[in-house]
């Protein structure tokens, strides 16, 4: 390995109970600190009256993050929406998809969900589901891929947005300290150069997961050593465990 990696900044908040990390943590001497860059919260009602969208009229909703499932569910609540038996379900990930058990009885003929890339997602439809009316659930930063994807599929669809990023207060941070730092998604990035502006790589190793964050790391000219999901490593800790593992 070109430079001894000793700690490592994962931009999460620290997980709960057991946690894949923990042996990776052993297995290669490592300290690793959990700060997250941004927080999302679900918009208020209010706010959401103002994008004058009606829920009930879909027929199925998509989702791209457990964020996007609580602010559905709490507005559905603080609006006294009855959700019908007969929504399905749309994911972004097999994960995302079983966070709907917090909210409704998990259905294998409601719920479906693709591989962490739009094009699974959209497969996830297909031919069987393409005549639903889509309610598109999204952040207030969201990228234009997803609704173009559906667009060009020729799906109806309605945009949502469900909740906004704000950005975490990162002067106490240290950055030198750390000889790699693990984004989850672009906005990370974007904390990142907003609270450090004169930032610089200077060595520091990035590992990204979802091609959304490796594309903003890489347009904010920084680069990643590695990325995740892939096909070997489909979580971001068997991606590091691979990288350390080929960089002894």
């Amino acid at each position: 390995m070109t430079m001894k990696i000793r700690n490592i900044l994962i931009s999460q908040p620290t997980p709960n109970g057991c946690s894949p990390y923990v042996e990776v943590k052993e297995k290669f001497g490592l300290h690793i600190d959990f700060v997250p860059f941004i927080r999302v919260e679900g918009l208020t009602a209010k706010d959401f009256r103002t994008q004058r969208v009606n829920i009930l009229d879909h027929t199925a909703v998509v989702f791209t993050s457990r964020s996007a499932i609580d602010s559905f569910f709490h507005l559905c609540e603080e609006l006294r929406i009855n959700i019908p038996e007969t929504m399905k379900y749309f994911c972004m990930t097999e994960a995302v998809a079983f966070y709907l058990q917090k909210y409704i009885v998990y259905r294998k003929r409601k719920i479906f969900f693709g591989k962490g890339n739009i094009p699974s997602l959209v497969e996830s439809i297909g031919p069987k589901h393409k005549n639903e009316k889509f309610l598109l659930t999204l952040a207030d930063c969201y990228k234009p891929e997803l609704p173009l994807a559906f667009e060009k599929a020729g799906f109806k669809f309605t945009k949502a947005i469900l909740t906004h990023t704000i950005m975490e207060d990162l002067s106490g941070l240290d950055l030198k300290k750390y000889q790699m730092l693990v984004f989850y998604s672009p906005a990370d990035v974007r904390s990142l150069l907003e609270n450090f502006p004169e930032f610089s790589q200077d060595g520091i190793l990035f590992g990204t997961f979802g091609n959304a964050t490796a594309s903003a790391l890489k347009e904010a000219s920084l680069q990643s050593c590695f990325e995740a999901p892939t096909p070997e490593a489909p979580s971001i800790a068997q991606a590091l465990t691979l990288y350390l593992e080929k960089n002894k």
